[in-house]
């Protein structure tokens, strides 16, 4: 059996699979599917500092090859995670990370610093690329002075490992990954989704609430993996890859492609138990190659 352990600064990994944000709740909505202690970490839903209610309905919608949403990080807000959720998720025997968003760099580090003084939340993932949004969110992960902004204002109040996530509507995402290097960032995590949109043509209107929404799901793998070799290519720090991995095959090449560790988004709706058959697959795959250890393929891929 070869070592499937990771290490993302100073979070160790158990295993490289992970799940995305807004795909898997807290994770105890899951416990009835997988043993939630058999992955390398949970990263339950976008948390703000204060509550949001998220878009109005329709906010999802089937595409081709994925699906398209709004949801708009509707959460309760920070105390309430602190004071309700976090007691029922710190005795999960395996990374449990929050994912953060904000409207501010203010915002930002107030959430995360709420965050950093509870003992069993090793990290954090710093949303600045959400699409969904109308302020803040994806409008910091544009910009390399954005990016360095939120990132700087999260630093200086947080002290564990933060994982920057990184959107894929941009020119040069190897830019936007230095940029958050620079300030500090221990990983980034990479593609959020794209932006998208479906249109009911009897009614001559959009079908989401808002008019558009965020692509995830298969139809994005391709974009993903282009854009998680940019940016391994651009930092020194770790990478984390997702968009459309549904299989170990497809978490093989995210990690062939410069990433330490890949989440699984969007396939969690279809197959509640494909994080653990990902995480199986892999450790086969190894085996079946004679690698002793995961690290031994990530970045591995011979470029012409």
């Amino acid at each position: 059996m070869a070592d499937l352990n990771v290490k993302i600064n100073q979070l160790r990994l158990k295993n490289p699979v992970l799940t995305a944000s807004g795909t898997f709740g807290y994770g105890i909505e899951y416990a009835d599917f997988i043993p939630l202690d058999g992955l390398g970490g949970i990263i339950v839903k976008g948390t703000t500092l204060h509550g949001r209610e998220g878009n109005n309905y329709p906010r999802m919608a089937e595409t081709a090859s994925g699906m398209l949403n709004c949801v708009g990080l509707q959460n309760k807000g920070v105390d309430y995670f602190c004071e309700h959720i976090y007691p029922q998720i710190k005795d999960i025997d395996t990374n449990m990370i929050v994912n953060v968003s904000g409207n501010s760099p203010e915002t930002y580090a107030e959430c995360a610093a709420r965050i950093d003084v509870l003992d069993r939340i090793p990290a954090i993932e710093l949303n600045i690329s959400c699409p969904n949004v109308k302020q803040g969110g994806m409008a910091f992960g544009v910009t390399c002075a954005g990016a360095a902004s939120v990132v700087k204002a999260v630093r200086a109040r947080y002290h564990k490992t933060l994982i920057v996530k990184l959107s894929p509507n941009v020119t040069d995402v190897g830019e936007i990954a230095r940029a958050c290097e620079a300030e500090g960032a221990d990983a980034v995590s990479l593609i959020n989704t794209l932006m998208g949109m479906a249109i009911d043509i009897e009614r001559r209107r959009p079908v989401l609430s808002i008019g558009t929404g965020g692509l995830s799901g298969p139809a994005i793998k391709p974009v993903a993996l282009y854009m998680v070799w940019r940016a391994a290519q651009a930092v020194k720090i770790p990478v984390i890859g997702l968009g459309g991995i549904r299989s170990a095959d497809d978490a093989i090449a995210f990690m062939m492609a410069g990433a330490s560790a890949i989440q699984i988004g969007t396939a969690n709706f279809i197959d509640p138990t494909v994080t653990i058959k990902v995480r199986d697959g892999i450790d086969a795959w190894l085996d079946s190659h004679g690698c002793r250890s995961v690290e031994e393929i990530i970045g591995c891929m011979e470029c012409p």
